[in-house]
């Protein structure tokens, strides 16, 4: 459960104005321990009582460094798959990242990874999509 600005206000105050250890203060407010620690360093390193921010991407930077080099390698070939992309980045740039990583970065730039028209389906060869005759679905008599 998050606890207020006000609570942790309260702790930091009785922790460096009032001279009361964390313990002490987390005990008087009825917070962890660990609570009172976290917030009182917050504050001696940062200034600051709120929380710090959560979530959120932090590490994409380290294949947005390569963005140029793989937006045109989709320019040159669109038609790449993300498994020749990852081999590429090994061979050409000595960074290894995750097909999942790859995809996160063209989602991020809006490229997406079609199927061409001509492999839309399989089949047999030269037959048609449904063989005459072949009822699909429910019929009534």
């Amino acid at each position: 459960m998050a606890h207020s600005d006000d609570l942790r206000k309260r702790v930091v105050e009785a922790v460096f104005l009032r001279g009361m250890s964390r313990n002490a203060a987390a005990e008087r407010f009825e917070v962890s321990i660990a609570s009172a620690v976290r917030w009182a360093h917050r504050f001696s390193s940062t200034g600051a009582m709120s929380p710090a921010p959560t979530g959120g991407d932090r590490r994409s930077d380290r294949i947005e460094a390569h963005g140029d080099y793989l937006l045109g390698l989709i320019r040159r070939q669109p038609d790449i798959t993300l498994l020749e992309i990852q081999e590429r980045l090994i061979a050409n740039c000595g960074e290894r990242f995750s097909s999942s990583v790859i995809w996160r970065f063209f989602d991020r730039h809006g490229i997406t990874f079609k199927k061409s028209c001509a492999r839309r389906r399989t089949g047999a060869p030269g037959r048609p999509e449904a063989a005459p005759g072949v009822v699909w679905g429910a019929t009534r008599s």
